[in-house]
């Protein structure tokens, strides 16, 4: 392993840790960006380059986009009491730790790979490009429909919670406000 590999995949790590656990909705998102993007540069790093370029259009490009505007569209300003290490971490983590290692038993005592395994065709990212546009264009179209439906679909729903919220957050802030004492007397 080369040591750019070691030093992505430490502050890739470290951002998928800060995504989970830092209390801020903002900087879990901005963190999930920074992990998103340590992926791709992880897939480049590997000579992957048509999975990493697709990790940064669709993940960080897109994905980590839309992230940040629903959080910024629907948060409110008041920040969780509850503590970040609850007890339901101590469980995800030990079904982990037992599930990791069941994958690695069965990775190191599984039969080795047949000598005689066929050579897979040389994929190159315009291979990939001619099939999505001759053989596959039909499903690339549905999906393409499909994410546009799911936007438009997210934006209706935001702008009829938005004035509902608004005139809410106006009414509590004219019950929170005392009233002003009625004028006495002479002041004129």
């Amino acid at each position: 392993m080369s040591p750019a590999f070691i030093v992505i995949a430490i502050v890739t790590l470290f951002a998928a840790a800060a995504a989970m656990s830092l209390r801020n909705l903002v900087h879990c998102a901005l963190s999930l960006v920074v992990a998103l993007a340590g992926l791709a540069a992880l897939y480049l790093a590997l000579d992957a380059q048509f999975v990493g370029f697709v990790q940064i259009l669709v993940y960080v490009g897109a994905v980590a986009i839309l992230i940040v505007f629903a959080v910024l569209l629907t948060r409110s300003d008041t920040t969780p009491n509850q503590t970040v290490l609850s007890p339901g971490w101590g469980i995800g983590i030990a079904i982990s730790a037992v599930v990791f290692a069941t994958l690695g038993w069965a990775t190191l005592n599984s039969p080795g790979l047949p000598k005689e395994m066929l050579q897979a065709p040389e994929t190159t990212v315009k291979n990939i490009g001619d099939l999505l546009m001759t053989r596959y264009v039909l499903p690339l179209e549905v999906i393409g429909l499909l994410l546009t439906a799911a936007l438009i679909g997210a934006v209706i729903i935001a702008m009829k919670e938005g004035p509902q919220k608004a005139n809410s957050e106006e009414q509590q802030l004219k019950a929170e406000k005392p009233s002003s004492p009625p004028l006495q007397g002479g002041a004129r």
